[in-house]
């Protein structure tokens, strides 16, 4: 898709397949009067709610919830594990049962709450960060508008992976390294963040009598009360995301150290970045939110992390701070098929083939995540050359989800 002939979009798609609907959400998103600067698209981009999924957003002293989403703080986690791949057991089956047995996956939550599964400055520091999220979470305001919500299960769902397209995996580097990769986000409590901001902005769309080409894209104005308690639950719920992610970090290395006798890595190595979340940047010679809908933030020399699919390589990254994309990437390939369209496409054939050689579920709950689905992850490399280079290449051996 070229879309040059939008003055207020930059886009690196050359060589990928955009879908119609996904361009005209670009449309609607490009003709906002809360814009800062024109939008960046990614070359992962596809149709989301309200905004597309793959889209960078700057908006001046406003916010939009929808172009967040509400897997507020999704993101990715990366480290290179001690092990080689000649480590590895012929059969993967047990390790990755070990894992599950740490990593509770889909609606799954723990029986009692985790602070930490490791020892150590790091695992103290995680502690103290958990006693943090809990302080804070007393004192937000957007929940006091949401009705009948277990505050209980907040803090059963930490260290846990979901479902959808939220994964843990192991790989193997271009030398044979071994990596642990997980994705996941802020579970059930930013769902439910996100879904309250939405509801609080179109209400303030209707209260202005603003005529939005869709009112997903509804915004919320800095310096109202609303606005600062979403970004309030915002920050919040960013910083449960993160630290999710290292929980289940710890998780898989406690797991894998028990199957192969000895410690594997540490976690404060880990690359841990967001794609679904929003901040204050300085861009355009201005202070101004940046809004990264399945993005991530690719500063110069910033490393980052860019999966594939089930079957397919992923990428460690390092920024090369690119200013037209507000210093940002692709955060994945990117879906080529909605979930439905899977579903009706392909077979469990299709998918035995598609994932041969990698443990995992081969079954009809994951379909809709066959890696044909998705677009080719080399076109979408390469249509981001100029805002990141390669520094590691992964193929997966191990995925597990929800």
């Amino acid at each position: 898709m070229d879309f040059s002939a939008l003055s207020n979009v930059r886009a690196w798609t050359r060589g990928v397949e955009v879908e119609h609907d996904a361009v005209a959400q670009i449309r609607n998103i490009a003709s906002l009067p809360v814009l800062a600067g024109p939008v960046a698209v990614m070359p992962d981009v596809h149709l989301g709610k309200g905004a597309t999924v793959g889209s960078v957003i700057a908006t001046r002293a406003a916010v939009i919830p929808a172009a967040v989403g509400v897997d507020i703080g999704c993101g990715m986690c990366a480290v290179r594990t001690s092990l080689r791949a000649e480590d590895l057991p012929d059969s993967l089956s047990g390790l990755r049962a070990s894992i599950e047995s740490m990593v509770p996956v889909g609606f799954s939550a723990h029986d009692q709450p985790v602070s930490t599964h490791g020892d150590g400055l790091f695992g103290i520091a995680l502690k103290r960060r958990g006693e943090a999220l809990h302080a804070r979470y007393d004192k937000l305001r957007i929940m006091a508008r949401v009705g009948k919500f277990n505050h209980a299960r907040v803090w059963a769902q930490l260290g846990t992976l979901g479902g959808g397209n939220h994964f843990v995996e192991l790989c193997l580097d271009e030398s044979g390294g071994v990596w642990i990769m997980l994705h996941s986000g802020s579970r059930n409590v930013g769902k439910t963040i996100g879904e309250t901001a939405i509801g609080m902005a179109r209400e303030e769309a209707v209260r202005r009598e603003r005529h939005l080409p869709d009112r997903d894209l509804a915004w919320l104005d800095e310096g109202t009360e609303a606005f600062g308690e979403y970004v309030e639950g915002l920050r919040w719920a960013q910083d449960y995301a993160a630290h999710n992610r290292n929980l289940m970090l710890h998780a898989v290395l406690k797991a894998m150290r028990a199957r192969f006798g000895r410690p594997v890595g540490a976690a404060e190595h880990a690359v841990n970045c967001h794609h679904n979340y929003a901040c204050i940047e300085e861009h355009l010679g201005a202070r101004v939110w940046i809004t990264r809908k399945g993005a991530v933030s690719a500063g110069a020399g910033e490393l980052g992390i860019i999966p594939g699919s089930m079957g397919a390589k992923s990428y460690i990254v390092r920024g090369k701070g690119n200013a037209e994309s507000y210093c940002s990437c692709s955060h994945g390939a990117g879906r080529r098929l909605s979930r439905g369209a899977a579903k009706r496409a392909f077979s469990l054939d299709d998918l035995r083939e598609q994932t041969a050689g990698v443990e995992c579920r081969k079954d009809e709950g994951v379909i809709d995540e066959i890696p044909g689905a998705y677009k080719d992850i080399d076109s979408v490399m390469a249509a981001q050359s100029d805002l990141v280079e390669v520094v590691h290449t992964l193929k997966q051996v191990l995925c597990i989800k929800g």
